[in-house]
């Protein structure tokens, strides 16, 4: 049981004795930084069941407080706020508690609980993956790994776009302009390779459009007319019919791709589970169709058309079968989700990583989900999110105009090298260690950067802004746990057995460090319920912060006796492996130097 827990249980229990009052629930929150106290208990929620003045209620409380709970061992109250002191031995017992918990503040499955399926990154096999797809990733991997530390079993999935018009132009492009070149003739990664050949489709759509209205025709009608366009529908009405050729080639440079893909994954340090493919997935749901319009769940228009009326929802009606019988979108998404259930049987909810130009999309979808009558379907989240912008503004796949996620990792890499270099502190560095330690820095620079914003967020991304060693950043984060284990390196005595005294007296920045570490478990439960890596990054930040508060206002290796010593390396050690956690569930790695 928490401080929290205990101390709404004293509370019930003090104002049923002086009050005769049995509340159901007590607010308590951390007690203000200009405040006394440790813990405040909120009296004015109380005024409902308790009449009379909320000071006068909370001095009753105090009294009672410090009279029969142990740890409670002062308070004071200002306004309608009862702040608490609770005695140094309470946080000696409860560092004792956690400090050989490697696991403190993570949650392990309940046997029979349903799992939670998070999706993310899911592609185009058309081009590279990009900073948006960066974002996305981040994003994904990250809820998924907090997901699981508070207790839940995850599956991490994503579905590839590999089919369609914008497939087509790829393949087509080569056809036209590849002479045959591979990513082993061109030393080219296969994503790039593809996505140059998007491009040039568009550069040669763009000359052609020019050429017909030149010719007379209107902008529109030599849109539509345009022979490689024209040409690419063709390819893509036989990729569908299952013509051997363009299959063929469609596996090849498909295949290309997902290599590329997977290398930058791993650069990224991110995976997967389970893969779908919209190659598969594409004609799931149109059986659903069907049933929905026997139930009354969809209905049919006049032209054969089939619909979902979501007007008493207070949205519109949304197409879920067109009137020659094809699917759309909404019906393969409605399809892939129900395919899952099927494949893990054990999934009871999913999380969907999707930017937020796709909000009403994913309100319809839940919504239609329901009106099916899946039960798992209120389980269904949308982590939606804002896009990234860079200070030269909009990125354009079309134009090849993104910023390219491998381009973006090197250049981080790169720039946290040049930073480490000035600082000077790599003596005795190998040429590998430095490299490995550079990428540590500059992926923990990128990811801390894109993690600490509310997911909700648009962000405006600055490399430079983000490899700084001062301030809410990721290399200074990193800087204090490295800083933390030359401390433990220095300390030249046995750090794993407990202080003799749990009775002394804490210095009054041991009590913050521990009040801190504290809060991690709720930190990771808020982290998830809110699916908002922030709530991770900006916990991490105020221990780090705490942390060098401490280091500065207090002699650890120093220290006049031993039983200090080694209590503070004890503190020390466990704020390192906290920071090293709870930066995990942000895919961040931290250096054991630096």
């Amino acid at each position: 049981m928490n401080l929290q827990d205990t101390i709404t249980i004293q509370v019930k229990q003090a104002v049923k004795t002086v009050f005769q009052v049995a509340l159901e629930a007590v607010e308590i929150q951390a007690t203000r930084k200009e405040f006394e106290g440790d813990v405040t208990v909120v009296v004015f929620p109380m005024l409902r069941f308790v009449k009379g003045n909320p000071v006068h209620i909370g001095e009753a409380i105090g009294h009672y407080l410090v009279e029969h709970a142990r740890d409670v061992k002062a308070f004071n109250v200002v306004k309608g706020f009862l702040n608490l002191e609770i005695s140094d031995s309470y946080y000696r017992h409860f560092f004792n508690g956690i400090f050989t918990e490697d696991d403190f503040g993570f949650k392990t499955p309940i046997p029979g609980d349903k799992a939670i399926m998070v999706e993310y990154s899911s592609p185009n096999t058309n081009k590279p993956l990009h900073l948006g797809h960066i974002r996305n990733n981040l994003l994904g991997y990250s809820v998924a790994e907090i997901l699981k530390a508070s207790g839940k079993k995850v599956y991490k999935t994503q579905i590839i776009n590999d089919r369609g018009i914008h497939i087509c132009k790829s393949m087509l492009a080569w056809k036209r302009f590849g002479q045959g070149e591979t990513p082993e003739s061109t030393g080219l990664k296969g994503d790039k390779l593809v996505g140059n050949y998007y491009v040039k489709f568009d550069q040669a759509y763009k000359a052609e459009i020019e050429q017909l209205k030149n010719a007379g025709l209107s902008d529109e009608e030599a849109r539509k007319q345009a022979p490689i366009l024209l040409e690419a529908q063709d390819m893509l009405r036989k990729w569908e019919a299952g013509d051997d050729a363009v299959v063929s080639l469609w596996k090849t440079m498909n295949g290309w791709v997902y290599d590329g893909f997977n290398e930058t994954y791993k650069n990224l340090g991110v995976d997967f589970d389970t893969l779908y493919y919209e190659s598969k997935t594409y004609l799931l749901g149109k059986e659903l169709v069907t049933e929905g319009l026997k139930t009354g769940v969809f209905e049919q228009a006049e032209d054969g058309s089939v619909w979902c009326d979501l007007t008493d929802e207070c949205l519109d009606k949304k197409i879920v079968q067109r009137a020659d019988g094809t699917a759309v979108y909404m019906t393969q998404d409605i399809g892939t989700a129900i395919q899952r259930i099927k494949d893990f049987p054990d999934v009871g909810g999913m999380v969907y990583t999707v930017g937020n130009e796709q909000d009403y999309h994913f309100k319809v979808l839940f919504l239609i989900l329901k009106k099916l009558g899946f039960d798992w379907a209120k389980n269904l989240y949308h982590l939606s999110y804002g896009m990234v912008d860079l200070p030269s503004g909009k990125m354009k796949s079309r134009e090849g105009t993104v910023v390219d996620a491998d381009d973006l990792i090197d250049e981080m890499t790169q720039t946290a090298g040049e930073i480490s270099e000035e600082l000077g502190k790599l003596d005795g560095y190998t040429e590998d260690e430095k490299q490995e330690l550079y990428k540590v820095i500059g992926l923990g620079a990128l990811k801390y950067f894109i993690l600490k914003v509310d997911p909700k967020k648009r962000i405006l991304f600055d490399p430079k802004e983000s490899i700084d060693f001062q301030g809410n950043t990721g290399p200074f984060i990193q800087y204090t746990y490295a800083r933390i284990q030359s401390i433990i390196r220095k300390a030249q005595f046995e750090t794993d057995t407990a202080p003799d005294d749990l009775e002394q007296p804490l210095h009054s920045k041991e009590r913050e460090l521990i009040k801190q570490l504290e809060g991690f478990p709720d930190t990771i439960q808020q982290a998830a319920e809110q699916h908002s890596p922030a709530v991770i990054a900006n916990y991490t930040y105020n221990l780090v912060k705490e942390f060098n508060s401490f280091y500065q206002n207090v002699s650890i290796l120093g220290a006049e006796t031993m039983t200090d010593k080694h209590f503070r390396v004890r503190l020390s050690r466990k704020v390192g492996l906290t920071i090293k956690r709870a930066l995990g569930l942000l895919g961040i790695a931290v250096p054991e130097r630096m």
